[in-house]
This record gives structure tokens, C-alpha cells and sequence, in this order.
């Protein structure tokens, strides 16, 4: 429910602010006052239309925020609204202090507040908010249309993802054939082959320079150079030897004698290259056409080989369900049709139950509107002839002899808040916060009487808030707020008191007579308290 509001800088208002509580609460104060800007105020917050004509002279930007309680399993949890309206510029949002674009107001607050009054903000008025009330009241139950409705969205999922029909099937199966053959063809078992048969190729293709540089390091380890000296194996033996028997030098010693064992083994593997080593320009050939054949395959099907290999899987699994394909298509067709046939029949039901609760619900809805000083007004719940009934359709004539159209056609601001307390009246449901503004508009005496009780018969279960100038609507309330419109230093101030005891009597009193200090007007007021 809402719990506070703050509004500044709005119109009339410098700077607001209203604590609500349960059950029926009425804002109450002479024409002008700004009572109506509290409306105006909840319906920026539930993403209304701004316009900077709505700023208070001289301010920079008007200002609204308001706190909701939502109840939930373990308590309760609390939303924040704000919405500023600038006297230049765009308007901005927030919810729960994040800033949010204002077309994410109307999704949060239309589960949190009602307003009924003009036509812009009736939600009763489009379709999906006439079936739910309707579907509500009937105690409608859409689980088999809706899990049928899914099912069928699966099934046509399932075919999408078949591929088109089965021509286009056929060509794609043609493809990934040609594409799994081609590589299949390459026996591809090792991501790192091509760097294998690069390093071979580089070796084949300059073997002799190779061997040449392999013998020369192999000279250069073991055999004397031109000049007569030995080669770097015989030096470090002659450098261990000169540290013989010196014990302050056996680790370095022994470090060298290391050394010379590992340059021996190189100096070996180098002989076995020189003697080993042969051209092959077959196999140099073989290694070429196998490395064009592998960059062939990257530049088709990825950027390396573990990337082709990949494609390869997916290719042949892509290709096994295009394989089964007609035989898949063929279950999931049945399976449409039979789907079908059973949604048709789900909807039938539903269709019937909405029809015959339909009539029953209009019936009732023009009863409550006979009370609320509507005694001519009909009202037609439709029902599409076909399917599960959709679209639902509340249609109105107001007064006898007037043609009964569509809600949001239909009604004067005050006709159609009455009609829609009415609709609540017989199905309750909606939101927790309902504000009812032009709702007393034409009506007077006992009806009066009669649209406060049912007014406050709605506030029962749900948190109710009216605009109202009828003193008999203001005596129903649980909590009555007097708004006021002073004139300080020149300019226009609004404020707003709760009134209780005798200042709610003075109150009641000038909305009764317009002479507050009338002791028959106060007499009447008591009356309609109670007291």
C-alpha cells in the first residue's frame, strides 16, 4: 500500500507531505486547493505524462516520491518511487534510488496502485485488465489453454530448428556431406601437425646446409682447428686437469668435467645427423602437399586445426539430425495437430465458463451501479464467439436509452470511476492502493450516501483514497485530509492537516453549507459521523 508521499514544487504546492494508513482515506478542501494535484502528484510516479506547465513558478523542476509497502511471506518490503519533472528538459525516474527510465514506472506501479478517474489512467478500461477481472470473478482456470498454448510454441521451436522445409533440408544435408567428407578425407588426428611438418620441411628443403653446419659444430667440439690447438672437449679436459688434486677447486672441477660430459652428447647426436641426414625430395613433396591441403582446410572451416576438427563434430551431428529429419517432422506435425485439437477444446471450455459467468457479472455490476446514481446504466460483459473468448469486452450505457459502448467510450470521468468501483465492488482484485477522483461528480443525496458506503465497503481489503467535495462520501472515511490553499508573501501555499473530533465536524460543515460555524450544518455533520 502507499505509506508516504512527498510532492514539491507541483502547481499550488511548495512542499507536501502525506502519511497514508489502511482503509478509506479522503482528501478533502475547496475547489483550487491542490487536492487534485495529489492525484496528478501519484500519477507522475506511475509514469503519467509530464509537462513542464506543471512546475511551480520560479522553481527549476517539480518533484514527487513515493514509498509503497508490499506485503510479502516474511513481512513486508518497501519500493520507493521519485519522479522529477524539470521546467526545461526531459523528466527523470528512480526506483529504489536507481535511476530508471520512466516507461519502467507503468510496469512497476500497475501491480501497486489504481487510479480511477479520467481516462488515461483506467486500467479496467483495455481488454487484459477486463478478462482478468472477468476470469477472476468466474474463477476461470486457463492452466490447460496456457499449457497448451506453450506446447505448441515448443513445437513450432522444434520444427524452426529442423531447418526449413524439407527441400531446404535436403540442400543443407548436401553440403554438410560434401563438408564432413572433405575433411573426414584428411584423417585428422593431431592439432599440432602442421608445426610438426613445418619444422620438417624447413630441415628437408636445406639438408645439406644442415649436415655442413652440423659437422662444422661437431669439428668445433672435437677435433682441432687451424691452428693447432685441440677442440672444446680436449680444452675442458686439459682445464680439469690443471685443477687436479687442488681440493679448494673440486666443485668447480667437477663442473667442468659436467660440462664436457654434455658436450659430448652433442657432439655425438651432431655426427649422427651428419650420417644420418639424407635429401628426400619425395618426402620434402608429400610434406608441401600435405601442409596446402591442411591451410586449405583452415581457411574453410577455421583458423587452425583443433578449430576444423571441431567444425568436423558439429558438421557430422548437424548432418545425423538433418538425416532424421523427415522422419522428426513428421512426429512433431502429429504432435501439432493433436495439440490443436486439444487446445481447441481447452479454449471451448474456457469460452463457455466466461460466457455464462459473463451474463451473471453485468447483472451484478448494474445492481451496485443503481446505488451509486446510475439507476439506468447496463452493463455488457462480451465474449468473443470464438476460441477462449478473447477479446473481453466491459461495455457501458450510462443512461436509458443511450447506446451501450465500450468503457473508455462510454462514461463521463465521474460515470466511469463509479462504474469501476462497481466492477470492484462485484470482483474484487487489482491492486492494494485504489484513489478514486471525480467519483462523486453528479451525484447528490442518498446516492451520495450510498457511493461512500460502497466506497468504504472496497476499503475492507484494500487500501482506498478519494477526492471528494460530498460531505456524505467524507463521513464514511476512516481518515479525513483537509487541503488548504494560503496566500503567503504574495504567493499561492498548499498544505494539507489531517482533521479528527470537532475539527473534522468544522470541515464536514463547510463542505455541507459552505458556513463552517452553522450550527445545523455541524448538527448534519455530527449525523453523518455518528457522533
Amino acid at each position: 500500500m502507499l505509506t508516504d508521499l512527498r510532492v514539491r514544487d507541483l502547481g499550488v504546492i511548495e512542499d507536501l507531505s502525506l502519511t497514508f494508513e489502511t482503509g478509506m482515506t479522503v482528501l478533502t478542501g475547496e475547489t483550487g486547493a491542490g487536492k487534485t494535484l495529489v492525484v496528478e502528484a501519484l500519477q507522475l510516479v506511475m509514469g503519467g505524462r509530464a509537462s513542464p506547465t506543471l512546475v511551480r513558478a520560479g522553481a527549476r523542476e517539480a518533484m514527487v516520491e513515493a514509498r509503497f509497502v508490499v506485503e510479502t511471506d516474511d513481512g513486508g518490503r518497501e519500493i520507493i518511487i521519485a519522479r522529477s519533472v524539470p521546467a526545461e528538459g526531459r523528466s527523470r525516474a528512480w526506483i529504489d534510488g536507481r535511476m530508471s527510465p520512466v516507461s519502467a514506472l507503468a510496469e512497476v506501479t500497475s501491480e501497486l496502485v489504481e487510479i480511477h478517474g479520467q481516462h488515461e489512467h483506467q486500467s479496467l478500461v483495455t481488454p487484459a485488465a477486463q478478462r482478468a477481472v472477468l476470469d477472476a470473478y468466474a474463477g476461470t482456470d486457463l492452466g490447460p489453454v496456457l499449457a497448451l498454448r506453450a506446447e505448441l510454441r515448443r513445437l513450432a521451436e522444434s520444427v524452426a530448428a529442423l531447418g526449413g522445409d524439407a527441400q531446404q533440408r535436403a540442400r543443407e544435408a548436401d553440403v554438410l556431406r560434401y563438408q564432413v567428407n572433405e575433411i573426414a578425407a584428411a584423417r585428422l588426428s593431431d592439432p599440432d601437425e602442421d608445426d610438426a611438418l613445418r619444422q620438417e620441411e624447413s630441415r628437408l628443403a636445406d639438408a645439406s646446409a644442415h649436415r655442413e653446419a652440423a659437422a662444422l659444430a661437431s669439428e668445433l667440439l672435437e677435433s682441432a682447428s687451424g691452428n693447432g690447438d685441440g677442440g672444446v672437449l680436449a680444452r675442458l679436459a686439459e682445464a680439469a686437469g690443471v685443477l687436479g688434486g687442488r681440493e679448494a677447486f673440486d666443485d668447480v672441477r667437477e663442473r667442468i668435467t659436467g660440462a664436457a660430459i654434455d658436450l659430448s652428447d652433442v657432439a655425438r647426436g651432431l655426427r649422427d645427423v651428419v650420417e644420418g641426414w639424407e635429401d628426400d625430395p619425395d618426402r620434402l613433396v608429400a610434406v608441401q602437399e600435405r601442409r596446402r591441403l591442411l591451410a586449405d582446410l583452415r581457411r574453410k572451416y577455421g583458423v587452425d586445426l583443433a578449430a576444423v576438427m571441431a567444425f568436423a563434430q558439429d558438421a557430422a551431428a548437424r548432418l545425423e539430425a538433418l538425416d532424421n529429419a523427415e522422419e522428426t517432422a513428421a512426429r512433431l506435425e502429429a504432435e501439432r495437430v493433436d495439440a490443436e485439437h486439444a487446445l481447441a477444446r481447452a479454449e471451448e471450455a474456457v469460452r463457455k465458463v466466461r460466457s455464462k459467468a459473463a451474463a451473471r457479472f453485468g447483472v451484478l455490476v448494474g445492481e451496485r451501479l443503481a446505488d451509486l446514481a446510475m439507476p439506468g446504466a447496463r452493463v455488457e460483459i462480451r465474449v468473443a464467439p470464438e476460441g477462449a473468448g478473447d477479446p473481453i469486452e466491459a461495455a457501458l450505457g450510462a443512461n436509458v436509452g443511450e447506446a451501450v459502448l465500450p468503457l473508455a467510450k462510454a462514461a463521463s470521468g465521474g460515470e466511469l470511476a463509479r462504474a469501476m468501483l462497481a466492477i470492484r465492488l462485484v470482483a474484487m482484485g487489482g491492486p492494494q492502493t485504489m484513489v478514486f477522483d471525480e467519483v462523486d461528480a453528479g451525484v447528490g443525496g442518498a446516492a451520495a450516501l450510498s457511493l461512500g458506503v460502497a466506497l468504504h465497503e472496497v476499503s475492507l481489503s484494500r487500501q482506498v483514497l478519494v477526492v471528494t467535495h460530498l460531505a456524505q462520501v467524507a463521513a464514511k472515511a476512516d481518515r479525513q485530509i483537509t487541503v488548504r490553499k494560503d496566500e503567503v508573501l504574495g504567493r499561492t501555499l498548499t498544505s494539507a492537516v489531517a482533521v479528527t473530533g470537532e475539527e473534522r465536524v468544522v470541515e464536514l460543515s463547510r463542505m455541507l453549507s459552505g458556513h463552517p460555524d452553522s450550527d445545523a450544518a455541524r448538527a448534519h455533520a455530527r449525523e453523518l459521523l455518528g457522533v
